[in-house]
């Protein structure tokens, strides 16, 4: 309070420095402004060049080499939930100034003409350009962020940001080099780490126990049962018409895939215990408590706040803030702990101001770890389910995160506004990007209010 009265002071000074002249003086004086946030006059908690995402969804997500999409071609996952935007929205897609798909294992010429056919299945015209963008775990966050930064930038007022994985089609291979470097430089060596051995690096370094890596995925699975039986994910996923081989005699049979494949209700404590460790003999990590292996794109359509009032399309969101950090490649898996704080600092926020997280369970230990670390209420993380039950496409995971944290924003309403995406990235980084809900304007104010103070400016306190 006396800080704030003392800056009036000295602006005062400057604005009268002859301080005999006590007919000005007693005009001019410095007081406390007692207005507070429920003020009469008019102020704007939304502008017109806020990004905004009209409309978000995702294909199904099923097991590789074995689920619904082994026979699809990644082209035709990637164009169906790009014409799902332009469908949904009546978007004339000449309008569209760039895709960016997120996209990890395909050899990345291969994987971008890929893309480029995708836009054309899904009818975009030739003027509209497309990219790809590889981070790796977070790559369909990054493309989603790539845009966001574009639109602010004025390069476009329109944009799509994407991700595409197929681990069908294209496996995990584990880089060797031969670079003798390497030997003396530790964090270089330790990029090389397989993701598994990370895992366990993660829980014994800080403690995590097989119980509650398994206890994760309990809940992972229970939760996305539910999700399921309660429809929830029916507003976010796009049905996909394909077609399934019969390995044993050729034959072909025409499907139409919208739901997740890997979700297991029954799912126990009793039933992981047997799971034998994947990577160490005397490991905690199963393949019961990691992501499973997926197939699956995601799409998410982004633009000028005043673009999407002047066509009339409802907002979904509002992209805020995002932060890409670096942390030991030994532990990749703790990205998260690191990335998040730095996303909601970005945003003007604190982490109490989150309603939403949706923390990509690449692996239950990192996935306990950062919940522990942040000390977050794991109601408001992962409520319909993570990947270790849904999956993780590498290069979708990010896009189908927005999908379900936008959507689960929705149908929660007034008492969530902001959300938090984060994931651990490969070779040791972390992401994450704060969202709000696209309906929260008000009259007033743009973030939460604190009960605890009415004055306008912090210096008051």
């Amino acid at each position: 309070m006396d800080k704030a009265i003392y800056r009036q002071e000295v602006l005062l000074r400057h604005l009268h420095p002859d301080p005999s002249n006590q007919s000005f003086s007693s005009i001019l004086k410095s007081s406390v402004c007692a207005a507070g946030d429920s003020s009469a006059y008019q102020r704007r908690s939304s502008f017109d060049d806020d990004v905004v995402i009209v409309a978000s969804y995702r294909t199904a997500l099923c097991k590789a080499k074995r689920g619904s999409f082994k026979d699809t071609y990644p082209e035709e996952l990637l164009a169906s939930v790009l014409k799902a935007l332009v469908d949904t929205t009546k978007l004339n897609p000449k309008e569209v100034g760039d895709i960016v798909v997120g996209t990890v294992l395909a050899p990345g010429s291969n994987r971008a003409t890929e893309c480029r056919i995708a836009a054309f299945m899904a009818g975009f015209p030739d003027t509209v350009p497309m990219r790809t963008v590889n981070r790796q775990c977070s790559s369909g966050l990054q493309a989603v962020a790539d845009v966001a930064a574009a639109i602010n930038s004025g390069f476009y007022d329109i944009g799509i940001g994407a991700g595409l994985e197929s681990m069908t089609v294209n496996q995990i291979k584990f880089l060797e080099s031969k670079n003798p470097q390497l030997k003396m430089i530790e964090q270089a060596k330790s990029c090389l780490v397989p993701m598994g051995i990370t895992s366990e690096n993660v829980a014994f370094q800080y403690g995590i126990t097989r119980q509650e890596q398994d206890q994760a995925a309990v809940d992972s699975h229970r939760k996305a049962f539910e999700a399921v039986t309660f429809g929830k994910f029916k507003d976010e996923i796009v049905p996909v018409k394909t077609r399934i081989i019969d390995p044993k005699n050729g034959k072909e049979e025409k499907v139409t895939i919208f739901l997740d494949d890997g979700i297991r209700p029954g799912t126990s404590l009793a039933s992981l215990s047997k799971l034998k460790p994947a990577f160490t003999k005397d490991g905690t990590t199963t393949a019961g408590n990691s992501s499973q292996l997926t197939d699956g794109a995601g799409a998410v359509l982004l633009m000028k706040r005043s673009i999407a009032l002047q066509k009339g399309l409802p907002i979904l969101g509002v992209f805020r803030s995002f932060a890409a950090v670096g942390v030991d490649p030994f532990v990749m898996g703790i990205g998260p702990a690191v990335a998040i704080p730095a996303a909601i600092k970005s945003a003007n926020l604190e982490l109490d101001d989150i309603d939403l997280f949706e923390i990509n369970e690449a692996f239950g230990s990192q996935y306990v770890y950062c919940c522990k670390k942040l000390e977050l209420d794991t109601s408001k993380v992962n409520v319909n389910g993570g990947a270790i039950a849904i999956g993780h496409p590498l290069g979708a995971t990010g896009a189908r995160c927005v999908a379900t944290l936008l959507h689960e924003m929705k149908r929660r309403g007034k008492d969530c506004r902001f959300g938090v995406i984060s994931m651990c990235i490969g070779s040791g980084m972390g992401a994450a990007a704060v969202f709000e809900r696209g309906d929260t304007v008000d009259e007033l104010s743009n973030v939460h209010c604190k009960s605890s103070s009415t004055l306008l400016s912090k210096d008051a306190l």
